[in-house]
C-alpha cells in the first residue's frame, strides 16, 4: 500500500486521500474471495464448488472477483494511508475505486477527521475544594443508617395509630356511591405522614385504632393522573387491621458486636470515622475533577464533526448492551421493559457522549502542546496494570490493545494530570 496523494477539502474535517494497493496484496486479496465464493459457483465439467480460478475467471471475466476483494482491502488500506498522512479517521464518507488490474489497484477515499481544536487557559485553573472533614453529625447519620438496617417491625396494640407508623388497612374507594377502578387493596402496608396517598388520606387514619371499621372523605388533586378522578370528591371505607412500628436497637457495645468486629463504641466510631473520611476524599477528589473538566470543556473551541459523537454513542450503547448480556438481559428486552426504542437511548447517551468527545480532543490538544509523551516504561507498566485488573496475561492484553492506541490513552491522562497539578485550590 502506499499514501498517493492526500488534500484537506474546504468542508471542515474533510480530507480526500489516493492510495494504491500493491499487486501482491490485492492477488491474495482475490484468492481469498476466491476460495470463499468457489463453493457456490457452478461450471459445466467440474463439480459444484471445484472449479479452478483461471476457468471462473475466463467464464465470468478476469473482475469477477475485484469489487469483492477491494472491499477486503479497504480498512487496512485506510488505515496505513491515514497514518502516513498524519490524521486520524473518524468515518469513511465516500470510496470510489479508480482502476484495478492484476498489478493492484487504486482508489480514491473521502474521510471525515478528528479535529483540531484550541484549549485555553487550562493552567491555573480555580476549583473549589469539598471538605473532607468527618464530624460528629456524619458519624451519628451513619450510625442511624446501620441502626435502620437493623430494626425490626413490631405490632402495638395499646394506642391509636400515629404518623410514623405502619398502617395495614383495607380500602376501597367510591365517587358519586361508586366504586372506581384501582381503588381497592387488601392489607395495604401504608407509612402514615410520608405523602404516598393523595392529600387528606394518611391525615385522616391518623388516631384510628386496631380493628376499627371507619370512612374518610377526600378530594382528588386537579393534576391527578387518572383523567375520570380529577377534582372529584370520594369516600374511603376503611379497615384498620393492625399498626405496626419500627423498633430501633439501642446504640451500645452490644448493638457494636452486632454489626460490626469491634467491641466497644468507642472502636466502632473510630472505625466509622475512617470510612468516612475516605469516602469524602474520593468524593472531593471526583468533584475536583468535574470541576476541572467543566473548565477545560467550556474553554474548547473547534468544529467536531458530528460522526465523533455518533461514534461514541454507539461506543456507550455497545457497554451497556455488555454489561446487560453479563446480568443474563440483553438489549431488546431492556427496550422493552422500559418503552424505550433505538433512537431514544441514544438520545439519553448523547449529552454524556458529547461531554466525553469534546474532553478527549482538548486533553490530547494539551498533550500537544505541553510536549507530554508515552514512553516505552509507560506503556509497559500500563500493560502490567491491565492485566492485573483484568486478570490476563500480559501478552494477552497486548494482542488485544495496540501500543499506539495505549500511548494516546495514556498521554491524554498525562494531560489530565497536568491540568490537576496547576489548579488552585479555593
Amino acid at each position: 500500500m502506499s499514501l498517493k496523494s492526500s488534500k484537506k477539502l474546504e468542508e471542515a474535517n474533510k480530507v480526500e486521500l489516493e492510495v494504491a494497493v500493491d499487486g501482491e496484496v490485492f492477488k491474495n486479496a482475490v484468492n481469498k474471495v476466491y476460495k470463499k465464493q468457489v463453493k457456490n459457483i457452478n461450471i459445466p465439467g467440474f463439480r459444484k464448488g471445484k472449479a479452478p480460478k483461471q476457468v471462473v475467471e475466463r467464464m465470468y471475466g478476469k473482475e469477477v472477483f475485484y469489487d469483492d476483494a477491494m472491499q477486503d482491502c479497504y480498512p487496512e488500506a485506510l488505515a496505513d494511508a491515514s497514518k502516513e498522512a498524519e490524521v486520524k479517521i473518524v468515518a469513511v464518507d465516500t470510496l470510489e475505486a479508480i482502476e484495478a488490474s492484476d498489478d493492484g489497484f487504486t482508489f480514491k477515499a473521502v474521510i471525515i477527521v478528528e479535529p483540531e481544536v484550541e484549549v485555553t487557559d487550562y493552567k491555573g485553573i480555580e476549583v473549589e475544594k469539598k471538605s473532607t472533614e468527618v464530624t460528629d453529625e456524619l458519624i451519628n447519620e451513619e450510625i442511624e443508617k446501620v441502626r435502620d438496617r437493623n430494626s425490626r417491625m413490631i405490632t402495638v396494640e395499646d394506642r391509636a395509630a400515629e404518623n410514623g407508623d405502619i398502617a395495614v388497612i383495607d380500602f376501597e374507594g367510591f365517587v358519586d356511591g361508586e366504586a372506581f377502578e384501582g381503588g381497592k387493596a387488601e392489607n395495604y402496608n401504608l407509612k402514615l405522614g410520608d405523602g404516598q396517598f393523595i392529600p387528606g388520606f394518611e391525615e385522616q387514619i391518623v388516631g384510628h385504632k386496631t380493628d376499627e371499621e371507619f370512612s374518610i372523605n377526600v378530594t382528588f388533586p386537579e393534576d391527578y393522573q387518572a383523567e375520570e378522578l380529577k377534582g372529584k370528591d370520594a369516600e374511603f371505607k376503611i379497615k384498620l387491621h393492625e399498626i405496626k412500628v419500627k423498633e430501633l436497637p439501642e446504640v451500645d457495645d452490644e448493638f457494636v458486636k452486632d454489626v460490626s468486629e469491634k467491641e466497644t463504641l468507642e472502636e466502632y466510631k473510630k472505625e466509622l470515622s475512617e470510612q468516612i473520611k475516605s469516602r469524602l476524599e474520593n468524593e472531593a477528589d471526583r468533584d475536583f475533577d468535574n470541576q476541572l473538566i467543566d473548565k477545560i470543556i467550556e474553554n474548547t473551541t473547534g468544529e467536531i464533526p458530528e460522526a465523533m459523537y455518533n461514534n461514541q454513542v454507539n461506543d456507550m450503547i455497545r457497554e451497556f448492551d455488555m454489561r446487560l448480556r453479563s446480568q443474563g438481559m440483553d438489549m431488546n428486552t431492556y427496550l422493552q421493559y422500559t418503552g424505550m426504542n433505538a433512537e431514544s437511548v441514544s438520545a439519553m447517551y448523547k449529552p454524556e457522549a458529547e461531554k466525553r468527545v469534546k474532553l478527549r480532543l482538548a486533553l490530547q490538544a494539551i498533550a500537544k502542546n505541553e510536549n507530554l509523551e508515552a514512553d516505552e516504561k509507560d506503556i509497559e507498566e500500563e500493560y502490567n496494570r491491565l492485566a492485573e485488573a483484568y486478570k490476563m496475561d500480559v501478552e494477552k492484553v497486548k494482542e488485544a490493545i495496540s501500543a499506539d492506541g495505549l500511548a494516546e490513552d495514556i498521554k491524554v491522562d498525562k494531560a489530565m494530570k497536568f491540568v490537576r497539578d496547576n489548579a488552585k485550590t479555593k
